[in-house]
């Protein structure tokens, strides 16, 4: 006899959050490492954006794009999410595909999701404002 258990997606998200957050700056720092150093000076990060390739401007963006993610998973909440989603969609799938088991909690949060009644904070779908 098989049992399943059904785990509350905010137990999920409490699982979730750490591995999101390892592979989103896994992958941060591998294009971090591929990239020319970027500097901190704006009219030099202009510069900079303007010397890039178009695979490697299209990285840097990739860049910013995880590194707002991992600040929002922190709890600094990145712009064009909403403060209290505590994984926006657009980490999971930042994250999918890199590990076998952590896509498998993905699938099974998002389960978890959607089958949560939509009153509770937890059962809310991520919406991008």
């Amino acid at each position: 006899m098989t049992t399943t258990t059904r785990a509350a997606p905010g137990d999920l998200v409490a699982a979730l959050r750490l591995p999101v957050w390892n592979t989103l700056s896994a992958r941060a720092e591998g294009l971090r490492r591929d990239l020319p150093t970027r500097p901190d000076a704006p009219a030099e990060r202009f510069a900079w954006l303007r010397s890039l390739t178009p695979e490697q401007a299209r990285d840097a963006a990739l860049l910013d794009h995880l590194d707002a993610l991992r600040a929002h998973l922190d709890g600094r909440p990145a712009l064009g999410y909403a403060p209290d989603d505590p994984l926006p969609d657009a980490a999971l799938e930042a994250a999918e595909g890199f590990n076998p088991q952590l896509t498998a909690l993905i699938t099974r949060y998002r389960a978890a999701r959607d089958a949560a009644p939509a009153d509770r904070p937890e059962g809310r779908r991520s919406e991008r404002l």
